[in-house]
Parts: structure tokens; sequence; C-alpha cells
């Protein structure tokens, strides 16, 4: 193989199982030095996370997360599966009014990050909401369990810290804010 060929190419696919949120398919593949592989790729439509703070408060949102069979708090969290390659700035400002009725005068893009590269090829798109105004909420079914509460960052801070908050999506965004300045 010469330099330009890729490092791993694909030689055949099947999809395995398909829903309206995810596909997961299996590739066969040629790795550089010819051994061949097999990976299975989970595809899914990137989600945005808003982190919406005012006065040294940021509104988080709990509820029930089946995988893992518990309650977890996080940032606002969403996609839309059945509009894939919708603006992230329209999503995020959607997913915010959705979970907590809030509407941000200001919407800052933080940047993107993969969920987990090794495996999906879900990116997440990372903004800080800021000039906050109160609305109604308007909660999907599956987020009726939903709640919101408003702390102060110290305190998100600290569940982070305390392993409280152990989603990585919400701890990466907080983490890109903090080096970015934002937060």
């Amino acid at each position: 193989m010469s330099a330009e060929e890729p490092d791993i190419v694909c030689t055949g696919s099947r999809l395995v199982y398909e829903n309206r949120w995810m596909r997961l398919r299996e590739d066969t593949v040629r790795r550089r030095d010819g051994s061949p592989g097999l990976f299975g790729v989970v595809e899914k439509t990137d989600f945005v996370t808003v982190a919406a703070v005012q006065d040294g408060m940021v509104h988080m949102v709990e509820q029930y997360r089946y995988p893992v069979a518990r309650r977890c708090w996080e940032f606002v969290q969403g996609m839309w599966e059945y509009a894939p390659g919708t603006d992230p700035l329209e999503l995020a400002r959607a997913e915010l009014r959705e979970e907590t009725g809030l509407r941000a005068a200001e919407m800052r893009y933080a940047g993107r990050l993969f969920l987990a590269y090794g495996f999906c090829t879900q990116a997440n798109h990372v903004f800080l909401a800021t000039g906050l105004s109160p609305g109604e909420a308007a909660l999907e079914v599956e987020e009726q369990d939903l709640v919101t509460r408003a702390m102060p960052l110290e305190e998100l801070e600290a569940m982070i810290r305390d392993g409280v908050i152990e989603d990585q999506s919400t701890v990466a965004a907080f983490g890109l804010l903090r080096l970015k300045g934002l937060l």
C-alpha cells in the first residue's frame, strides 16, 4: 500500500440493527499491513449540549436514564433524529426551550466533541446560553419525568468532582467551557 492510502479500508458492510434513533452496522476491514479486521459502528445523529448560565447559576436537568437505571443530573441535551443535519444553533435553542422553558438572548458556540469515536459517529455541539428569560417547557413524552433546577456553579463543580454527575457530555462540555474562559 502507498502512503496515500488510508490506514483502514472497508471491504464490506452490513446493517445489523436500526431504529429511529440509531443504526448499528458491522464493517469488515483491511488494515494497512493487509490484515483483516471487524468494526461495529453505531451511527447516530449529532446532538447538542447547552450550559444555561445566569448570575452564577447554571440550569441543570435531571431525568431517569434507562440504560443505567437511575436518575441523572446533566446539562440540557438533545438531538432531532427525525431531522439530521439541523443547524446545531437552532437545535440548541429549541432543546433549551423544550426542556427548561428558557429562552437565551445569546448562544455562544464552544465547539464540537465526539461522543465516543472508537465505535460511534455521533458528535456533540457545545453551547453556552446567557441572557435567559423564563417561559413554558414543552417536554416530549420520553422526558415526562424531567425536572430542572438552577444551582450555583460551585455546586455543579462539587457534583462533578464527587462523582454525582457522571455524564461525560456534561463533564466534557463543562471542561471545554472552562478552558475557553466562558464559565
